[in-house]
């Protein structure tokens, strides 16, 4: 892997952009979406607001979900199997992250999750804990850093990629253009948030003791405070993790990225810069697995 593999810091990676330095960190570009020409819309892409009509197919909706869900979910001792069941939910296009009801984590590496099943959904949960861990603010600090590596990737490219992590995250004029300290340390009254959330995972290619697993997940990057010149913002990425199973655990080999999918944003107010400050250091993140 070369040093742009790691997120796209060195912009080599499939979908980043060389001339962007956030491209791969939950960065600035943003999406205009033009609305088809029957809507009208204010001149910012935001929708109208819904009339009464559609408030009645929104209401008719959920009516109908509810009976669904109530009809699936009604006691049968009426013939039909454990094998029956799983054919309709794959015929009817179940979540590949759908829940299992199996323990998939068994204990943890520092911080990270380990411990992973040696099969696909063991593989899904790997992958996803490792987009956080990668992910994370904790990269920028040295010491963190090299215990993320040694976790995540296997040992002999831990080895390999570690100098060259240092490098990209500890240079001075890449660390400047994000905002931060020399030692990769926020500005004093700012927070600095850098947390990857995934939203869900599938196996591309799996082969008993290596798989390919594609994570998609949205970003979130920047400094948070007043006087902040790189405002928080949101970009969606799909990773897609080569791991191999080593010492019975997942390790990552190599990874690669693209762009999106990147859904139509809402028409939200942006939280005050002390808000998303104070959410950052009190919502903790999570060990993704199914």
């Amino acid at each position: 892997m070369s040093q742009g593999d790691e997120r796209g810091y060195g912009g080599h990676e499939p979908g980043a952009h060389p001339d962007d330095a956030y491209s791969t960190l939950g960065g600035t570009r943003q999406t205009r979406t033009r609305l088809p020409d029957g809507d009208e819309g204010d001149g910012y892409g935001r929708r109208p607001a819904r009339n009464s009509r559609s408030l009645i197919m929104v209401v008719g909706v959920v009516v109908l979900l509810v009976a669904a869900i109530a009809f699936a979910n009604q006691g049968g001792g009426g013939g039909s199997d454990g094998g029956g069941n799983e054919k309709k939910s794959e015929a009817a296009g179940a979540g590949p992250t759908a829940a299992t009801g199996t323990k998939p984590v068994q204990g943890k590496n520092g911080s990270i999750a380990s411990g992973f099943a040696h099969d696909e959904q063991g593989a899904q949960s790997a992958a996803a804990n490792y987009a956080v861990a990668l992910g994370s603010a904790e990269m920028f600090d040295s010491v963190r850093r090299r215990e993320i590596t040694t976790a995540v990737y296997a040992p002999d490219v831990a080895a390999a990629r570690q100098s060259d992590l240092d490098k990209v995250y500890s240079g001075e004029e890449f660390l400047a253009s994000i905002g931060l300290n020399p030692d990769g340390t926020a500005p004093e009254g700012l927070v600095f948030i850098s947390r990857s959330n995934p939203v869900g995972a599938k196996v591309e290619k799996f082969a008993g003791d290596s798989a390919s697993v594609a994570v998609w997940y949205s970003a979130l990057f920047g400094l948070a405070g007043e006087g902040s010149k790189n405002p928080v913002s949101e970009s969606w990425y799909t990773n897609t993790f080569e791991l191999r199973w080593i010492n019975g655990d997942w390790k990552v080999t190599d990874f690669t990225q693209k762009d999106g999918p990147v859904p139509v944003g809402r028409d939200q107010a942006a939280s005050p810069a002390d808000e998303m400050a104070d959410a950052v250091e009190q919502f903790g993140g999570f060990t993704y697995a199914r």
